[in-house]
């Protein structure tokens, strides 16, 4: 994506405006760094001096971190606050969940998506946000706020929304795929990439059989758990984050992911094209919350009210490729973005999608077995034959005793 260059006139701006911080009012802005702009209307430094640390726990690759002449927004807010970041990354909302629900580890601002939120909003691992300290919750569009994982939009912010689909080589897979049988077809048997986390690969098996992605029984997780065993015999790997180089660099015909690093990886390798396949798929948010018991609760909210600010949004979706929730982000993206059929498909499209619930206990549990027992699975398919050598082998065990049994009589025979 083009990356956008400051003009003298706002550095200019920048250095009148940190010369003159008491003449900020309402609407005017401050710099965060050389290359952003934040609102002046806000105490930005009611924490500096005081040793304050952050710990912010994301997914990986999912914010504009300085790389490939992007903006660092992490080091903008240390620079703008005095607090420190310390930012890790996660790659499966399961991960973050083991993590979180293990008391090994404390953070202070999170990103699970929407059904991990409902999740952990039940199971009490949510503060509830004071929004007086995020005033920029006023810039997320309506279509965002309230839905069904936080009814009350009492405990997350969105900070990025998308649909998933099929990325595909187009010098590997002679027609476009229009459906998700395609990760099942021979024809590209070790060529196909699958998601590494069980609640999108069941959901891509639930679509394909004209099922919901929410199931609702143990009968449908076993089902849905067969066809991805189905599967096996044509994937290479189950990925998360080393799809990025697998299909960039060619090592792989397809692979279904997120529509915001499919953008990522077309800009790397102009031989990738994007599909929404015919069957719907997953529209999802992933949105910014703080633990229970987080040690700094009000400066995590300072932080996720930063990452709503304008340019700050911006900056991240113009690296990410992700969609925006900041209404007014939208409008500073470049055209080739803001206009992307993949970033904001049509709403023919979007109503032929779903999200993901919270599912109750039963569900989940018999969907951590199904995926434990898939993926142990015989990869070539052949499940049957793990217990067939097994036998074999204690066949061949007992056969031995035998032999030596047989030959010390022999030898007391004689």
């Amino acid at each position: 994506m083009k990356k956008r260059l400051v003009s003298l006139a706002a550095v200019l701006l920048c250095a009148v405006l940190a010369a003159l911080p008491a003449f900020a009012v309402a609407g005017d802005t401050v710099p965060a760094g050389p290359d952003l702009q934040v609102s002046a209307d806000y105490d930005w430094n009611r924490f500096r001096g005081q040793n304050v640390t952050l710990y912010v726990y994301n997914w990986g690759l999912y914010i504009s971190d300085g790389s490939d002449d992007s903006i660092d927004v992490v080091k903008g807010f240390e620079d703008l606050t005095g607090i420190k970041v310390n930012y890790t990354t996660f790659d499966t909302n399961e991960s973050l969940y083991a993590k979180m629900k293990s008391g090994a580890a404390n953070y202070d601002v999170i990103v699970p998506s929407d059904y991990m939120i409902g999740k952990m909003i039940g199971e009490d691992m949510l503060e509830p946000l004071d929004f007086s300290n995020i005033p920029n919750i006023e810039k997320i569009g309506a279509a965002y706020k309230n839905l069904e994982y936080d009814l009350d939009n009492a405990y997350s912010v969105p900070y990025t929304w998308g649909v998933v689909g099929i990325v595909y080589n187009k010098t590997m897979v002679q027609e476009p795929p229009t459906s998700w049988d395609a990760l099942w077809d021979i024809e590209y048997a070790g060529n196909v990439l699958m998601f590494n986390n069980s609640r999108d690969a069941f959901a891509i098996a639930a679509k394909k059989l004209g099922m919901s992605l929410n199931p609702t029984s143990t009968e449908q997780v076993q089902a849905i758990a067969e066809e991805l065993k189905a599967q096996k015999s044509v994937v290479q790997a189950y990925v998360m984050d080393e799809i990025f180089d697998k299909m960039t660099g060619g090592e792989a015909a397809m692979a279904p992911y997120y529509a915001g690093d499919a953008i990522v990886m077309m800009e790397d390798n102009p031989d990738l094209d994007f599909v929404i396949p015919e069957e719907g798929t997953n529209y999802f948010v992933d949105a910014m919350c703080i633990p229970k018991g987080a040690k700094n609760k009000e400066a995590a909210e300072m932080f996720i009210n930063y990452m709503c600010e304008t340019e700050v949004g911006a900056a991240n979706c113009d690296f990410i490729g992700y969609s925006t929730p900041i209404t007014n982000v939208w409008e500073t993206l470049d055209d080739d973005l803001k206009y992307s059929p993949i970033a904001y498909p049509s709403e023919e499209v979007l109503a032929n999608t779903e999200v993901f619930i919270s599912l109750p206990d039963e569900i989940n549990s018999a969907m951590d077995m199904a995926w434990s027992d898939m993926k142990s699975y015989d990869e070539a398919g052949s499940g049957w034959m793990v217990p067939v050598m097994l036998l074999l082998a204690l066949a061949l065990i007992v056969f031995n005793v035998w032999r030596k049994l047989h030959r010390r009589q022999r030898s007391d025979l004689y």
